[in-house]
């Protein structure tokens, strides 16, 4: 089955409004490419602007997280219901600095993957192991653990629309990154869990997408495995020029 490749850049807390409206003007039209999916996961201050600027575009809009509670008394946080009426098409689930840093378990991260269904969203649901992990060899424990609660709850033909992003956290931002072989063989491995759970139509479906230090210069060699269907990337594609060449390098 053929799956449409899907290019997501996470800005992370970077770019103001202005920022992030100044990068459409540049990237309109030279990253809209036929066959390839192009999403920019922005702040959530930056979302209403980038909701116009890119009308008109087939350029995607991401946020970067949810609440999974529709409304009430959390202070700071985001529903589904306010990213959805915003224009938001796409939101980031379980990245690891959400684990790493604001303590999110994998329970929440299943629990948002249900809010954002519930909204209309799809989530882009973030897997991997840490480097003391990978030394262990437990990759592939850690993945279908996360793989496993992420999805628990949902019908096979919601988890065909999930994007899993497998990020190694030992890669992410430390210019150190898997190669596109070992990438390959531990999506393999997730599609292979999602297929155990839902059947292999959804599993054949469901686009899994490689993060960690991803470059222009090396998308097309994460695109030439048969399992990848893309990069979730961080500091390239904060560049106008950086993102367009990864969108390129995703082509057909």
């Amino acid at each position: 089955m053929s799956r449409i490749p899907i290019i997501a850049g996470n800005w992370k807390m970077h770019k103001t409004a202005a920022e992030a409206v100044a990068f459409v003007r540049e990237v309109k039209g030279k990253a809209e490419i036929a066959g390839v999916e192009s999403v920019i996961c922005a702040p959530f201050t930056a979302l209403p602007a980038l909701a116009e600027a890119l009308k008109g575009t087939t350029l995607k809009l991401g946020a970067q997280n949810l609440h999974f509670a529709d409304q009430g008394a959390y202070t700071g946080e985001i529903s589904g219901a306010m990213l959805k009426e915003l224009g938001v098409h796409y939101v980031i689930i379980g990245h690891s600095e959400r684990r790493q840093f604001f303590a999110e378990t994998d329970e929440m991260v299943n629990k948002k993957v249900h809010a954002a269904f519930r909204h209309g969203l799809v989530p882009i649901v973030c897997v991997g192991e840490l480097l003391e992990e990978r030394e262990a060899g437990k990759t592939r424990d850690v993945v279908r653990r996360q793989t496993e609660a992420a999805f628990a709850g949902l019908s096979a033909e919601q988890a065909a629309q999930v994007v899993v992003a497998y990020e190694p956290v030992w890669a992410i931002g430390t210019g150190r990154a898997s190669t596109a072989e070992d990438a390959n063989e531990v999506i393999g491995y997730i599609r292979g869990v999602i297929g155990g759970l839902f059947g292999a139509d959804a599993a054949a479906r469901v686009r899994i997408q490689y993060g960690g230090s991803v470059k222009p210069e090396t998308v097309p060699d994460f695109m030439r495995q048969p399992e990848i269907d893309g990069a979730l990337v961080g500091g390239a594609s904060l560049e106008p020029a950086s993102y367009i060449r990864l969108v390129e390098g995703a082509k057909p």
